[in-house]
């Protein structure tokens, strides 16, 4: 399989040896600076390991004045970096290049404050995601967002993909729980946007960093909100006799005004695969199975529940189990987060996609995939966050038989162009990448391209930063005109600097 990316620099290659030295005085130490093949290759590809490419060096700072000198000292160089953070990106937006400095932030693993009365935390981009739960629980505080890789994937890399989760639906993605950023610029300039508080005054360049997939800046700092835990959280286990019932139920729950904590489907061969991996207790003789969380005080989710039940009930469903104790809840979402994993067990390989569409096309989508799935002869197994309507097929692929990885691609495709047709979006937390670049003009037309370039030439004017992503092609900025934003001489007057 070929991977358009920028042509190898040679000129910057033939000076890996200055360019190695250089940043050894700048993160001095043992595995500060990272040049050998074999050691490399931990570093050759993100989640999405279809694709794969050694870096020419790996560089792991632990300040932000290293991070800083070291961006200032790249871009005056010309040499390219590619920030990442703990590698599970599922898009190949941390994808290395062989003529670019690998930036890892892995050393960046302190959660710095929490205060409580303000409901925040301050914690640097390394921190794992279930880390800052794990740091306010005693106190009967979380994060909301959790994606399924929480236990490994770092905030850092949440806020440049804008990750969501099983509780996405009525707590929001990254976007709706990150205060403030500090970034440092390609020009190893240290700038602070947002704050302490949701929404300050200004524009709003903190919305345009999270989910910029590396390619505006390098995240140091970040101050997510803390959420009080609900005084009560139960969860629903419903099967239904088809998957497009179980698609309708999702669309009539929300309908109804029902905003349930999370909701989420899986079709019959995730069902049995998740069983036989984490044994939650799921019924095996359903086509699809919901679950559906609900929280709040207790009389609330005991009225919604009852609502639930009986909106399932009118859609065909069978069987409907609620939990009754934290360890039940806890186990019936244990299944669903291990899903991906589990579906390895019964497949060589997997391409997991990622994709957007309104709630209530999602029985029509649903019979398409089938159909797709006939025509590229690969099977598909569903898991998604149905309240949000954020697909997540596996298509399932052996990438030692010659020609089903690309197939599986072509499989992907289709489901992402059926996405937009139904108008929905190609990406719903996994990010652009490298896995959707190409399909970027399925959904943007050439002048929302070429603009939403402006923006990163506004942050990045000589394109150094995770060059190769997201856009299918990478215009030079002069070629794009100035985006003014205040005019002046620097695009961002009035930021905090340091």
């Amino acid at each position: 399989m070929s991977l358009k990316m920028p042509p190898l620099d040679e000129a910057v290659l033939a000076r890996r040896g200055q360019i190695a030295a250089a940043l050894r005085a700048i993160v001095p130490g043992d595995g500060g600076v990272i040049d050998d093949a074999a050691a490399l290759r931990v570093y050759e590809s993100d989640g999405l390991t279809a694709y794969r490419q050694p870096p020419m060096l790996v560089c792991l700072p632990q300040t932000t004045e290293q991070v800083s000198r070291v961006l200032k000292w790249c871009h005056g160089q010309g040499v390219k970096v590619v920030p990442r953070g703990s590698g599970t990106s599922l898009s190949g937006g941390a994808l290395p290049l062989g003529d670019a400095v690998l930036l890892g932030m892995a050393r960046f693993n302190q959660v710095l404050q929490i205060d409580y009365e303000d409901r925040l935390a301050v914690v640097q981009p390394g921190v794992t995601n279930l880390a800052v739960t794990r740091a306010v629980e005693a106190e009967g505080f979380y994060y909301a967002p959790d994606p399924s890789s929480q236990i490994a994937c770092s905030i850092g890399g949440n806020v440049a993909e804008n990750s969501g989760g099983v509780h996405c639906l009525k707590y929001g993605l990254t976007t709706n729980n990150v205060l403030g950023v500090e970034l440092v610029l390609m020009d190893g300039e240290v700038v602070r946007l947002g704050g302490r508080c949701l929404d300050p005054a200004g524009l709003d360049l903190l919305g345009l960093v999270v989910g910029s997939e590396g390619l505006l800046g390098v995240v140091t700092e970040v101050t997510v909100r803390i959420l009080p835990r609900p005084q009560t959280a139960r969860a629903v286990l419903i099967g239904f006799p088809t998957v497009e019932s179980a698609g309708q139920c999702v669309a009539d729950v929300i309908a109804a005004g029902i905003i349930p904590a999370g909701m989420e489907m899986m079709d019959r061969p995730a069902i049995h695969a998740a069983e036989a991996f984490v044994r939650a207790g799921y019924p095996l003789d359903v086509e699809a199975l919901l679950i559906v969380e609900l929280d709040g005080p207790s009389a609330e989710c005991d009225h919604l529940i009852g609502e639930v039940e009986a909106i399932a009930r009118a859609n065909g469903a069978g069987a409907c189990r609620v939990s009754t104790s934290e360890a039940e809840r806890l186990n019936f979402w244990a299944g669903r987060k291990a899903a991906f994993p589990a579906v390895g067990r019964i497949s060589p390989d997997y391409y997991c996609m990622d994709g957007t569409i309104p709630r209530r096309r999602l029985p029509e989508v649903l019979r398409r995939m089938e159909a797709l799935g006939a025509k590229h002869g690969l099977a598909c197994a569903n898991v998604f966050h149905a309240g949000d309507g954020n697909l997540h097929p596996l298509i399932l692929y052996d990438a030692n038989k010659p020609g089903e990885l690309d197939r599986a691609e072509a499989f992907g495709s289709d489901i992402l162009r059926l996405c937009v047709e139904v108008g929905g979006v190609l990406t719903g937390e996994h990010g652009v990448g490298v896995e959707k670049r190409d399909l970027m003009p399925v959904m943007f037309s050439e002048d929302d391209l070429k603009h939403q370039q402006r923006v990163k030439c506004a942050f990045d004017p000589k394109q150094l930063l995770n060059p190769g992503k997201v856009f299918p092609v990478l215009h030079r900025c002069a070629e794009l005109g100035r985006m003014h934003i205040h005019g002046g001489k620097t695009p961002f007057p009035d930021l905090p600097r340091f």
